[in-house]
């Protein structure tokens, strides 16, 4: 016994220098310095010197959106699964953490039999016998196994979190957009409506000015003809209101039935009150959940690298167990007996299978590290094309506006030179046709440039932090 202790001494020293060797995480890498400067699109659109604030909605002073939002953020389906999934990452560290605990170990058990005499070939009387054993264990963490178990678990959690919160951002983005999509899904009925009955006013002129005998019947065939395309693009716009509506119910947690009468009475979609505020790259990426996602999978990925490489070694492991057995044949001190000491496990066979697996964790590293890169890339890519896109149909909406004030001016001029005998009526349709096309194109670039917003908002990361419980 003596010389067993002496040669636990002499191991254990040797055991603690290896774990030197065990790679701890890495750290979460550095960001280019290009990439937390301000970003390259710059207009008055946008405001670069303001942060984008956690309910980004409230800009567009709607209660209906404020509202719509809050309702989602409370309701959503994909939410709750996003909730659960955190639960439950939360709860595979948890049971990481108890790692760090002893393990025990008790059994018992009572017995009534006949029990063997001590004249041989005979049996004794019937007798009890009881027994009871208790087992304790615990690894100690030389080589940091369990430690960064629990590390990769944390950061799996922190991670899923992460996924939450993009669900959060996603679900404010997208109950925004299906709102502002009704809304301007209902302007631009409106205005097909309004041109439908501006064509069937000119119709009906057409008409009486043929049997006057004024025009013949290739005019009002046109005037006809012109009546019938502009009822063509009602029944389109009805049905993309329509659908705006039911994704809005999805969104809202609801079925299409239930829709809030505020969100189908809205006919005019809002717009921000000021310059769309877009900060900086560096408060982009310190915002986006989807990178606090990919670094924490990255810190994930160094964990098990670590762990992997901690199973290259033994497993060290303190233990002992109490026993105790009592019956008429055993009693006294010999119905009692215990063990206490260290156990060493080492699984020699399974080195290869150990280094593959560590060459796997470093591969899985590696794919992580690449992940992350890719998410920073393309969140810069997808605010500086958001913000393109918002300033393109910003002007292309101004311009659009210019075009139908024009035209609307020139379908008026027409009117009254036709009246005064200078022009013929192919004519005053001509400007007809321009100024309902130019109405049209107007209220489509409404509906895009109210979307592009809520695309930049969504590329900035703004939401998720609104009402989220930690």
């Amino acid at each position: 016994m003596r010389n067993l202790y002496k040669a636990g001494a002499a191991f254990l020293p040797a055991l603690l220098a290896a774990c030197a060797t065990t790679p701890l995480a890495e750290e979460s890498p550095a960001l280019p310095q290009a990439a937390v400067g301000p970003f390259l699109t710059n207009a008055n659109e946008f405001d670069a010197t303001a942060e984008v604030p956690d309910n980004w909605w409230k800009l567009y002073n709607s209660p209906t959106l404020d509202s719509l939002v809050e309702q989602a953020l409370a309701a959503n389906t994909d939410l709750r699964i996003a909730d659960a999934n955190l639960a439950r990452a939360q709860a595979v560290l948890q049971e990481a953490r108890g790692a760090r605990l002893p393990i025990t170990e008790t059994s018992g058990g009572v017995s009534y039999g006949d029990g063997v005499s001590g004249a041989v070939g005979s049996m004794g009387d019937a007798d009890i016998s009881a027994n009871a054993g208790f087992g304790l264990s615990y690894e100690v963490d030389f080589y940091g196994r369990v430690r960064q178990v629990i590390d990769a678990a944390r950061a799996d959690a922190e991670a899923q979190e992460a996924a939450r919160d993009t669900v959060r951002v996603t679900v404010a983005s997208e109950t925004s957009r299906s709102f502002l999509n009704a809304c301007s899904a209902a302007y631009a009925l409106d205005v097909a409506r309004e041109s439908y009955r501006t064509s069937l006013e000119s119709l009906e002129l057409t008409q009486r000015l043929q049997r006057a005998g004024s025009l013949g019947m290739l005019d009002v065939e046109r005037a006809g003809a012109a009546a019938a395309q502009a009822r063509s693009a009602i029944p389109a716009i009805e049905a993309q209101r329509q659908f705006a509506l039911f994704e809005l119910a999805a969104l809202l947690g609801t079925i299409p039935a239930e829709i809030p009468a505020p969100a189908r009475h809205c006919d005019v979609p809002p717009e921000p009150v000021a310059a769309l505020p877009v900060g900086d790259g560096a408060a982009l990426l310190q915002r986006r959940p989807d990178i606090r996602q990919a670094e924490r999978e990255l810190a994930a990925a160094a964990s098990r690298v670590g762990v992997a490489t901690a199973e290259l070694y033994p497993t060290i492991t303190l233990g002992g167990s109490a026993n105790f057995f009592r019956n008429d044949a055993v009693t006294g001190s010999e119905s009692f007996s215990f063990s206490l000491g260290p156990l060493v496990s080492w699984n020699f066979p399974n080195m290869s299978t150990a280094r593959a697996r560590l060459r796997q964790a470093e591969a899985g590293q590696a794919a992580a590290l690449a992940r992350f890169d890719g998410q920073v890339i393309k969140a810069l890519r997808d605010v500086e094309q958001a913000m393109a896109s918002v300033l393109g149909e910003s002007r292309r909406l101004s311009a659009l506006t210019d075009a139908r004030d024009r035209s609307q001016s020139a379908f008026d001029l027409a009117g009254r030179r036709y009246r005064a005998g200078s022009i013929g009526y192919l004519d005053v349709l001509l400007a007809q046709r321009d100024f309902l096309d130019a109405r049209a194109a107007h209220a489509a670039s409404l509906q895009r440039l109210s979307s592009q917003r809520i695309n930049l908002f969504r590329s900035l990361g703004g939401g998720w932090q609104s009402g989220s419980s930690k």
